[in-house]
């Protein structure tokens, strides 16, 4: 979990100088961030699960964009476009700080003993959606541009429960924020692939 928090840090801090991040990278210490799963039973379900997803978002959305752009390392990316992808990367679950708990449930063992086991649970104090509560803890520390806030409002794409059953929305998201479609496929990759059990 340190070898995780560390990279966060370090990425965190090479590339994120926009006013206000010092204030919300002492929020996130004061958090559970660090200690948090990323989801409560799917992927990485374990101390320290969205750090550690929040870096693989981060370096799937980092070579998605260089491959869109063109670079043949994300260092030749300005320093604006560097700070874009990381803000989206390293930032687009903050919905998730402070969002799990820790609840003790009988599961019967491989010999059919019942044992105590802890598991994650959801207990929601700001039920302000997914993406738009990642703009809104956000936002409250420092400016987004509009293609940011709009590519991590919408980065759970159709997976959304504000797009059951479809939204234009979400297409004149995707149609007008290119950025937006990467993230979303940077998620999708780094929670199916770089995160299978």
């Amino acid at each position: 979990m340190n070898e995780a928090k560390n990279e966060f840090l370090m990425l965190f801090t090479k590339y994120i100088k926009r006013e206000g991040s010092q204030k919300l990278l002492l929020w996130l210490e004061s958090s559970d961030f660090f200690i948090a799963p990323a989801s409560a039973k799917y992927h990485l379900a374990c101390e320290g699960g969205l750090c550690t997803h929040s870096i693989n978002v981060f370096k799937r959305l980092a070579d998605g964009f260089c491959r869109e752009k063109g670079y043949k390392d994300f260092e030749e990316a300005s320093t604006e476009e560097k700070e874009k992808v990381a803000i989206c990367g390293l930032l687009h679950d903050l919905c998730k700080v402070n969002f799990y708990e820790i609840e003790y449930r009988n599961k019967k063992d491989e010999k059919g003993v019942w044992q105590k086991v802890a598991t994650y649970v959801i207990n929601d104090r700001l039920p302000y959606g997914h993406g738009e509560k990642s703009v809104y803890i956000i936002s409250g520390f420092m400016r987004l541009s509009r293609e940011e806030s709009i590519a991590i409002r919408w980065h759970m794409g159709g997976f959304d429960d504000a797009v059951k059953g479809g939204s234009y929305s979400l297409s004149h998201a995707y149609e007008q924020f290119p950025f937006a479609v990467m993230l979303h496929i940077a998620d999708l990759q780094a929670s199916y692939l770089d995160e299978r059990k």
